[in-house]
């Protein structure tokens, strides 16, 4: 599983990760907070990745990018993609902090 958000979102996250799964952490739009106990991490084998974009080398950025352009199913992609109208943002926004939206949101501009 994939978070952007951080805080109650990270914590919802993990509590409903299959055991021995993983969450890759990538932002913080919720909050720096993790409001959760170790119990997840403990009782099921959750691991926790945290995924550097700030300072990853530019060498390891492009063999992401790379490997997304070979490997990801667009097919898989597009069902999980909703998009949006910039005048909608804010209503999201708050659905995504409440932990209401799965997959991605693309904002027409």
């Amino acid at each position: 599983m994939i978070d952007t958000v951080g805080s109650n979102t990270l914590v919802n996250a993990c509590a409903s990760t299959k055991y021995r799964g993983a969450v890759a952490a990538c932002g913080l739009a919720g909050g720096m907070d993790f409001p959760a106990t170790v119990a997840p991490f403990i009782l099921r084998g959750i691991t926790l990745y945290g995924v550097d974009s700030v300072i990853a080398p530019i060498e390891l950025r492009k063999e992401a990018w790379e490997r997304l352009a070979k490997e990801l199913d667009k097919t898989k992609l597009e069902t999980i993609t909703t998009e949006i109208q910039i005048t909608d943002a804010l209503k999201i926004s708050n659905e995504i902090l409440d932990g209401k939206v799965r997959g991605r949101v693309v904002v027409q501009i």
